[in-house]
């Protein structure tokens, strides 16, 4: 069974010359949780990665793993792995050699060491390459490598420092897929810090998303995109579409608002104000308000008018992008994406369509004066 590998941040500021590199972080991680620490450069997660390392000290606040105080526990008494961004390997050693250094340092000998190292070699894909160089590896073998390093060592939870960011696309997404099945497999805490929301997307059972040294919303990877809480996080993790609306009016269960410049009012279910949720009361009647919806949940043609929420738009842009196709619309000031399927009969540019979509794919940001 794996170690409890359960974190908390307790409060955690990092200041630098008087200014915080990393804001009040209160964030808790379970044990055998995948997390992403995820957002621009900058913005405080590599940093908030290296506390939990142990490289950099704490201003303030607490660092917890498995319910132990960790602030003045050196880095090498700290029950962690880490795969650095450059990994760090040692050129001069074999592959086998690599991955039974950490366990030499901790004096392991002989047969327990080589069974070790056979066994992190098949987790990790590669088996019968223990004598081979490093210059023989390609980028994804070499990743690998690092990543048998850090594991063999059986840590509670293991740190990844953007380790994809050198690799190309293609490779890029078969590591990310591999190195989810090798986290499942062993149930180690894995926290992971990347700028490339489709890897944080792809990889995560949840994300938490930063900016200016302070978590904005940490949920499922499903909730961060579908379910955003603040402007940053909605145009950040994906793309989408912002909107201008006013309330006009509180039912029972929604609140009706209108659309600027698209000539056409809607009911919006109550759960697409949770932004609004922690602030005591619903945006009131009057109020203008910042809302969004993705691309691919909207129509564009006759098929449009079926729905909820339709109205007329300028398609000004078609752009092929494979199994879909991008189109931009407009409908006075408000500008739309849309994304549809490359299949479809192309919509011609310059013609006036309907669009549409449904009520429930809308979610409500902020006020408009916030944005």
């Amino acid at each position: 069974m794996p170690h409890d590998g359960s974190v908390a941040f307790i409060n955690v500021t990092k200041r630098y010359d008087g200014s915080d590199a990393v804001k009040d972080v209160s964030l808790d991680i379970e044990s055998g949780e995948f997390l992403t620490l995820l957002g621009p450069s900058g913005c405080g997660k590599t940093t908030l990665l290296r506390m939990l390392a142990g490289f950099e000290s704490i201003s303030s606040g607490e660092i917890r793993i498995a319910g132990k105080t960790m602030n003045v526990v050196p880095p090498y008494k700290r029950p962690i792995g880490m795969v650095f961004q450059n990994l760090a390997l040692f050129p001069h050693l074999s592959v086998a050699q690599n991955i039974a250094f950490g366990l030499k340092v901790q004096k392991e000998k002989g047969d327990a060491v080589r069974k070790k190292v056979d066994k992190t070699l098949e987790l990790v894909g590669l088996p019968g390459y223990g004598d081979r160089r490093i210059a023989q590896l390609s980028g994804g073998q070499q990743q690998r490598v690092a990543l048998g390093r850090s594991l063999v060592l059986e840590p509670s939870v293991l740190l990844l420092d953007e380790p994809f960011s050198a690799l190309d696309l293609k490779l890029r997404r078969q590591m990310q897929v591999e190195l989810k099945q090798i986290q499942r497999q062993v149930g180690t805490t894995f926290v992971f810090v990347t700028h490339d929301q489709e890897e944080a997307l792809t990889m995560s059972d949840r994300i938490a998303v930063m900016k200016n040294g302070s978590v904005e919303q940490i949920d499922t990877a499903e909730n961060i995109y579908a379910r955003p809480k603040t402007k940053f996080v909605a145009d950040f993790v994906g793309e989408t579409n912002f909107m201008q609306a006013s309330v006009i009016a509180h039912a029972t269960n929604c609140l009706r608002v209108s659309l600027d410049d698209c000539n056409v009012e809607f009911d919006m279910p109550l759960g697409a104000f949770e932004a609004f949720q922690g602030k005591g009361a619903y945006p009131s009647v009057g109020t203008r308000l910042a809302v969004c919806v993705r691309p691919e949940a909207i129509v564009l043609g006759d098929s449009a008018s079926l729905l909820p929420v339709n109205f007329e738009v300028a398609v000004t842009n078609r752009q092929f992008t494979g199994a879909s196709a991008r189109y931009d619309a407009a409908a006075g000031t408000q500008k739309f994406i849309a994304r549809l399927p490359s299949s479809m009969t192309p919509i011609r540019v310059s013609d006036r369509e309907r669009m549409g979509f449904s009520p429930e794919a809308v979610v409500a940001l902020e006020t408009a004066e916030n944005c």
